[in-house]
């Protein structure tokens, strides 16, 4: 009785710390998961913006839009927008803000393409602060061929 007890303590053990392995797994597999994306944060390109949480959300939910881009995880509870950056060029990109104050936020672009990581920052860093106008070029997006951050 006692071999059956302990039996079933390390099953339900072993099921509740495997469950999010799991979960990680299945996102993987269908293409969605996010993990790589948080991986790779700490190498983000990042730069703050006037502008509330929302409000900034909001408007790169409508520069991806309007760039072509394929969102696959828009999270507002923990602040983080996952995309491709077409339907075609399936490199994943993360978008994670935070609130610095009130009236500001961080923009934090994060990928493990540094080529894509470098694009999108360049188009949603510039389209916030105004020195340009995204959708010039909506659905062509690639970023290998694309000229980055003046080189």
């Amino acid at each position: 009785m006692k071999g059956i007890k302990i039996f079933l303590l390390f099953s339900i053990f072993c099921f509740l710390s495997g469950c999010c392995g799991v979960k990680e797994v299945c996102r993987g597999f269908l293409g969605v998961s996010t993990k790589i994306l948080e991986d790779t944060r700490k190498g983000a390109l990042k730069k703050d913006f006037s502008g509330d949480l929302e409000t900034t959300h909001k408007k790169i939910k409508d520069i991806l839009k309007t760039e072509g881009a394929y969102v696959y995880r828009d999270d507002l509870a923990r602040h983080l927008i996952a995309f491709y950056i077409s339907e075609k060029d399936t490199t994943p990109v993360g978008v994670f803000l935070s609130e610095v104050d009130k009236t500001n936020t961080r923009v934090e672009v994060s990928s493990p393409s540094t080529y894509g990581k470098e694009f999108i920052a360049r188009i949603v860093f510039g389209s916030l602060s105004g020195t340009i106008k995204p959708g010039k070029e909506k659905g062509k997006i690639d970023a290998k061929k694309t000229k980055l951050w003046g080189k």
